[in-house]
């Protein structure tokens, strides 16, 4: 098997690093070749807060990954997620010269790049632009504007930012772990890519993510992204709800909130008890887990509360006919569904990563916990299909970065077969690669220097 056939997702989360390398099958389907994990200690509320731990984390993750399919992991698809994330609504608009020529690809680009020259907070930089649909000459509702006839072009986008030192810290530790990022991609966009079918999509569904240290929700409708968000909260706080209540340690709390824990107090019987062993020469503790219940509820009513005002929030709480789908390592909790329903009046259902995957897939790959993993290997595979369309492979791309550390998904300039909004993504990371103050201050130096010696003209 060529290593250039398979891809690679890593997903660097709160409580666990999963590295999940797959390959697609001969149906179009996605296979699942190995999974690495491992316990995550330098990631807070899924931003790195500890590089060397973190590196630590991924390196014990991939190789295990190398060790069970054989294969040199040298290029991961990486997701991004945690509460700088920020979405805004923008439209722009492009004026071109003739409307004897139709609407081309480059004037496409044209109009997405303007949306990178936002001005965006210090510190903060533009993720994605995602295109949403386009307007010429004030003809609304057009997804595909290329080949048409008109001056006026606009676009209606939704535009993703987050902080400059989160997305680099994490190539940091990708550069550091001996591994090249191809794509940076927002963790609600890869689940959804994994357990979201075309048809919730057209038809208004919101995802909702919930992992150790936030949750994350995407809105679609009609196909489209309309809103995304990061709420700081996930299943850690409740471990640690659960340690404080009951007075135990968080290794236990985690135990009792896996195999014990009900989101619903109503549905735990009142004489249920669990006893956890005591500290070294203490007597062992009796939970009960009517108590225990009563502690998860109150924490995911919170939880649901904070999801529940981002849809009303988006506008699009009336048109989700797919209603909620809720995914991610919380989504496990016992009785999740029902206390969703009952708090947001909308159809709720776990999302498993199976919507793209080969059947003889092994079971562990389709639990939530898995969803980010396999939409990145499913984004991933995008991008190489993208490079294969015009003869490129991995190697050919990584050859084209002009020994850059840690780039962003970039592409040599002649290929053109990416999504217009991708290839200005790309465009954009190039130009800020070399554009530091410090090399401008370089350069403008070097020039004084040779006008000296050689005298100006």
């Amino acid at each position: 098997m060529e290593n250039s056939d398979i891809v690679v997702g890593l997903d660097i989360g709160t409580t666990k690093i999963a590295c999940i390398v797959g390959k697609r099958d001969d149906h179009g389907k996605i296979e699942i070749l190995g999974i690495g994990k491992s316990e995550s200690l330098g990631v807070s509320r899924g931003v790195v807060a500890n590089i060397d731990k973190t590196v630590q984390a991924i390196k014990t993750a991939v190789e295990e990954a190398q060790n069970k399919t054989g294969i040199d992991i040298k290029y991961v698809n990486v997701g991004i997620a945690g509460q700088h994330i920020k979405s805004l609504q923008n439209r722009g608009i492009y004026m071109r010269d003739s409307l004897d020529e139709e609407i081309s690809k480059e004037d496409v680009r044209n109009l997405i790049r303007d949306m990178y020259k936002l001005q965006m907070l210090p510190g903060e930089e533009i993720i994605h632009v995602l295109p949403q649909d386009y307007i010429v000459d004030n003809e609304p509702g057009i997804k595909e504007p290329v080949g048409m006839s008109g001056i006026r072009l606009e676009g209606n986008f939704h535009i993703i930012t987050g902080q400059i030192a989160a997305a680099k810290n994490i190539h940091r530790c990708a550069y550091k772990a001996g591994l090249t990022v191809t794509e940076l991609v927002l963790e609600p966009l890869a689940s959804a890519a994994a357990v979201l079918s075309e048809e919730e999509k057209e038809a208004g569904v919101a995802l909702v993510d919930i992992g150790g240290g936030t949750t994350d929700i995407a809105i679609f409708q009609d196909n489209i992204i309309r809103h995304t968000a990061v709420i700081p909260f996930g299943g850690n706080i409740i471990t640690e709800d659960i340690k404080e209540g009951c007075t135990i340690i968080k290794h236990q709390a985690e135990l009792l909130k896996v195999k014990f824990g009900s989101a619903l107090a109503t549905e735990a019987k009142d004489n249920e008890i669990v006893s956890i062993p005591g500290l070294r020469g203490r007597e062992p503790r009796e939970i009960s887990l009517k108590n225990l219940a009563s502690i998860i509820q109150a924490r995911m009513e919170e939880i649901i509360e904070h999801v529940y005002f981002e849809i009303k929030n988006s506008g699009f709480e009336k048109r989700l006919i797919g209603g909620i789908v809720v995914t991610g390592g919380g989504s496990n909790l016992r009785h999740l569904p029902q206390l969703m329903e009952y708090i947001t009046g909308m159809d709720v259902r776990v999302g498993y990563p199976n919507e793209h995957l080969a059947p003889e897939n092994p079971e562990e790959i389709t639990s939530p916990i898995f969803s980010t993993g396999v939409g990145l290997v499913q984004k991933g595979l995008e991008f190489k299909d993208e490079l294969a369309h015009k003869g490129l492979t991995i190697d050919d791309w990584a050859e084209g970065r002009e020994g850059k550390p840690t780039p962003k998904a970039e592409v040599p300039e002649e290929k053109e077969e990416l999504s217009e909004a991708e290839e200005v993504a790309q465009e954009i990371a190039k130009e800020k690669a070399g554009s530091s103050p410090f090399a401008s201050i370089m350069s403008f130096g070097k020039r004084i220097e040779k006008w000296m010696n050689e005298g100006i003209d």
